[in-house]
């Protein structure tokens, strides 16, 4: 697909202005590596930022090290992240990962992802027991600046009212139609606002469309009774 002068590609950067002015630039940092970033976005899935912090925090604390993890029994990670929800499922998967990457590896340090390109990485991490594409696009755009687009529930929202992709398309599909559509050297940048612009304005339930900074250029605006907050 030819996005270089689409009408998605004009209204994304159009957004980007927006989103920017409206909160500010954010610019990438290096964050943690690699494996940790991966178990913590396993921890945070269908659960909300402070139960699947905690769960992290007591995962660490309690065995100090991933070898140490991987080699725990499954009811033992599952008693120390049960703050997380989903502890017995998490726990197998997060047990499966470890065992995989060593199998692979030969160790548990996934920093060689840095040096292969987008594909190949994000094709290597999709291999592992339950892990998609906002996974993997996680760990490669968190941990080693690499340009991939995770799409969370709030991207997926804000992109689908905005009409960057059809509203039949599934998450999965959204990740490469998205990426498509944002320059590389945006991606980070694009997914930070758009999460930030999900939690502010672009709510599930009644989103505060007469206050909204991208209403001008948003095909939904206006299709969702006003708020009175």
């Amino acid at each position: 697909m030819n996005t270089e002068r689409s009408p998605e590609t004009t209204r994304v950067k159009q957004v980007l202005r927006l989103l920017r002015k409206e909160y500010g630039p954010r610019n990438w940092q290096p964050g943690q590596a690699p494996l940790s970033t991966l178990i913590a976005t396993v921890l945070s899935q269908n659960t909300s930022d402070v139960n699947s912090h905690r769960a992290f925090a007591a995962l660490v604390n309690r065995f100090g090290s991933w070898e140490s993890v991987a080699t725990a029994d499954v009811s033992e990670l599952a008693e120390a992240i049960r703050a997380g929800g989903l502890a017995d499922i998490k726990a197998k998967r997060i047990k499966l990962i470890l065992h995989e990457i060593k199998e692979k590896q030969g160790s548990l340090d996934l920093s060689f992802l840095d040096n292969v390109g987008l594909a190949e990485a994000k094709a290597w991490l999709r291999q592992l027991p339950g892990v998609g594409p906002k996974t993997a696009g996680c760990v490669l755009l968190f941990s080693l600046g690499k340009p991939a687009m995770p799409v969370d529930t709030h991207v997926y929202r804000v992109a689908k009212r905005l009409g960057l992709k059809s509203a039949r398309v599934s998450v999965e599909k959204a990740h490469e139609i998205l990426e498509s559509l944002v320059p590389p050297k945006n991606v980070y940048e694009f997914h930070i606002l758009m999460v930030e612009h999900g939690r502010r304005a672009c709510k599930a339930q009644r989103p505060r469309c007469t206050v909204c900074v991208l209403r001008a250029l948003c095909p939904s605006s206006g299709l969702f009774p006003p708020r009175t907050d």
